[in-house]
């Protein structure tokens, strides 16, 4: 378990730092202070956040966090940079849809599961030993798949899973004063969505950085009171 004195800077691995919403979550965790250790696919993204960033407090180690052993790997690569492990930031994930369950894609289910469920799952479970109380853990649910669903039947399960994996280990690890929370964006104002759907109504989308905003203040002491919370994030800001 990372262990740090009390006047330290805190410690937080991002999983997805190099996605749509990561930089965002990254850009203000470092803007407090904060040291990011993140994963990443491709070397070219990484290498955009961090010319982006500028910071010596920024860390990344690529790693397929679909793959037990490599999420495993990648996170104690990022406890050795960070020297501690405050939180975890678990922003990777993916969409698919536009089909009904049974034309889907073959695939389109184990994809889903594995990059939304499986990289929180193997991310948490190397994670954990190495918090400590106080540690906060922030995944990215989904609001659609609280309240939509259909057309995106295996995106919809997946993140229902996340939150319920949430939900339980905000249970079995209150004693241990390690808080587990997660934040449920609708459509999100990244550059992608803006391809992809040209002609939306962007005034209902959620920015980036307002979501971050409540992934920061979750990952913090401020919001010491709250665990196993599922916060909806899909207001215009």
């Amino acid at each position: 378990m990372s262990t740090g004195g009390p006047g330290e800077p805190r410690a937080v691995v991002v999983t997805g730092g190099t996605g749509g919403l990561g930089p965002s979550v990254v850009r203000l965790l470092l803007a407090e202070g904060v040291r990011v250790a993140v994963s990443y696919r491709r070397e070219e993204d990484w290498r955009a956040l961090a010319d982006a960033a500028r910071s010596e407090h920024l860390f990344g180690h690529p790693a397929d966090l679909a793959d037990a052993s490599a999420a495993r790997a990648f996170v104690d690569a990022s406890v050795a940079s960070l020297g501690r492990l405050d939180g975890l930031a678990l922003v990777a994930g993916g969409w698919a849809g536009g089909s009904r369950f049974e034309d889907a894609p073959a695939d389109e289910w184990s994809r889903m599961m594995r990059v939304n469920l499986d990289t929180a799952a193997h991310v948490c479970r190397a994670a954990i030993p190495h918090l400590a109380a106080g540690s906060a853990v922030v995944a990215v649910g989904s609001r659609a798949a609280q309240t939509a669903g259909a057309g995106m039947a295996a995106y919809a399960v997946a993140k229902e899973a996340v939150h319920a994996l949430v939900r339980v280990l905000a249970l079995e690890n209150q004693d241990r004063g390690i808080r587990f929370n997660a934040v449920l964006p609708g459509t999100i104002d990244t550059g992608a969505n803006r391809a992809a759907m040209p002609g939306a109504d962007r005034q209902r989308w959620t920015s980036p950085e307002a979501i971050a905003r409540t992934i920061a203040f979750l990952l913090s002491p401020r919001s010491a009171p709250v665990t196993g919370a599922l916060v909806p994030v899909d207001g215009p800001a």
